[in-house]
């Protein structure tokens, strides 16, 4: 059998991933909602819908600084207003003098009527009076105090905000399962709400494994490697809207994991290790976790799947409480792939958030890469939007093990697992990543 042989019939032993994530994903419930207060809301994934409890605006009020005045007065279809000469260059030739009987701010509560031939002077947000159906801005007038001169006359309605115009009270303000934004928050706390009830944050505790690892601060050097994995992946739990706690650095000690984890399992919604997932003499996670004690199995399955990189992936759960464990691969790059394809989405579902997956675009690739055949292939690329519309790919090199082209990516081209070979000019996919720049 031919080397090429061999490698397809391992591939075919392994799990696809999609068979995988569906029977991981199904394990996990989104978390118990709870009730926060609103100013502690944003970041958070609504656990029922919002009905705006009140009107908004609330009150018939000025969207302008200017003068809240009649339409029919300024218009010349009433009796009241006094026609007096246009300034030099003002259009239409004659101006419209209007008494000003009083002012109006947005702290004025008193209900007050306009009359024929007069107004009021007010601020943006005052409540208008009744039978004021226009605000003509300052601008357009002369800014009298007693009497105020008008030079334009702007069209029925200009300058007012009705009550209820933006939401009427009973209005859908947001379904469950929606984002709670600055914006949302602001659009509560303007209809009167000042709780609502979501998902909380996900607590996501992340520990690295390895009698090898060293802390951040230092070069690697032989026999030591620096945890770069627990802090990115810190970083990318962060990023997804969790809570993330580094725990740090664990030995391959048995009885020290187990203490571990039976402790974080206090604090945790979650658990993430890194390290320790293969089958060599150094992986001790896989074999701790896995060992079948008193006829059981153990608490966490590892499965060997169809991915690249980082094919051997962890799940399950630790402590009374049986708090979810997922097991990640030790290569940095590994890691954040196994993050993105198995961790991010767990992290969504227990937030309650959907979709759980990162979205996806079908790209131009601009360079022809190939992939092991048998393993789905998550390559970093750079996306960019295309003039005429669509998208291009371009991989980045050094493939999906490099730490740089990570860095670099805006998006995973994804391969699957019949592509050993995609063309320049072909159509594939690209999950699109989170960059702010």
């Amino acid at each position: 059998m031919t080397a090429t042989a061999d490698a397809e019939a391992a591939a075919n032993e392994l799990t696809p991933l999609a068979d995988y994530l569906g029977s991981v994903l199904r394990r996990l419930r989104a978390l118990p909602p709870l009730d926060l207060d609103l100013t502690q809301a944003h970041g958070n994934v609504l656990a029922e819908d919002v009905v705006a409890p009140h009107a908004f605006p609330a009150f018939d009020q000025a969207a302008v600084d200017g003068y809240a005045a009649r339409w029919e007065d300024i218009s010349g279809g009433g009796r009241g207003p006094s026609y007096v000469p246009a300034p030099s260059g003002t259009p239409g030739g004659r101006t419209i003098r209007l008494n000003v009987v009083g002012d109006l701010g947005a702290a004025s509560w008193r209900p007050v009527r306009l009359t024929p031939g007069s107004c009021f002077s007010v601020a943006a947000g005052a409540p208008l009076p009744v039978a004021a159906d226009v605000v003509v801005p300052v601008e357009w007038t002369d800014q009298g105090m007693a009497a105020v001169e008008i030079f334009r006359t702007p069209k029925r309605g200009y300058g007012v905000r009705r009550a209820g115009e933006e939401l009427p009270a009973g209005t859908l303000l947001a379904r469950a399962g929606t984002y709670v934004s600055p914006a949302l928050v602001a659009v509560f706390a303007a209809t009167g709400i000042g709780h609502v009830v979501v998902r909380p944050s996900p607590r996501v505790v992340i520990v690295a494994t390895g009698d090898e690892l060293v802390d951040v601060g230092r070069g690697s050097q032989p026999g030591q490697v620096v945890d770069a994995n627990s802090h990115a992946l810190t970083a990318a739990a962060a990023e997804v809207g969790a809570l993330a706690y580094r725990v740090g650095i664990c030995d391959d000690d048995p009885e020290g994991l187990r203490g571990l984890l039976e402790d974080q399992t206090l604090r945790a919604d979650l658990i993430i290790t890194t390290g320790g997932t293969g089958t060599g003499p150094g992986d001790m996670v896989r074999r701790i976790l896995s060992r079948r004690e008193g006829g059981r199995a153990g608490p966490v399955t590892f499965t060997d799947v169809a991915l690249y990189p980082g094919t051997a992936l962890g799940f399950g759960t630790v402590g009374a409480e049986e708090v979810p464990v997922v097991c990640l691969p030790g290569d940095p790059g590994a890691a954040l792939i196994g993050f993105e394809v198995l961790a991010r989405p767990a992290i969504q579902l227990l937030a309650g958030a959907e979709p759980v997956f990162r979205p996806s675009v079908r790209a131009h690739l601009l360079e022809t890469v190939s992939s092991p055949g048998g393993l789905r292939e998550f390559r970093p690329a750079h996306v960019a939007e295309r003039r005429g519309g669509g998208y291009t790919v371009q991989p980045l090199s050094g493939g999906p093990f490099t730490l740089s082209g990570l860095a670099e990516a805006n998006g995973l081209l994804v391969l699957g697992e019949r592509v050993t070979t995609a063309a320049a000019g072909s159509t594939v996919d690209v999950l699109l990543l989170d960059r702010r720049r």
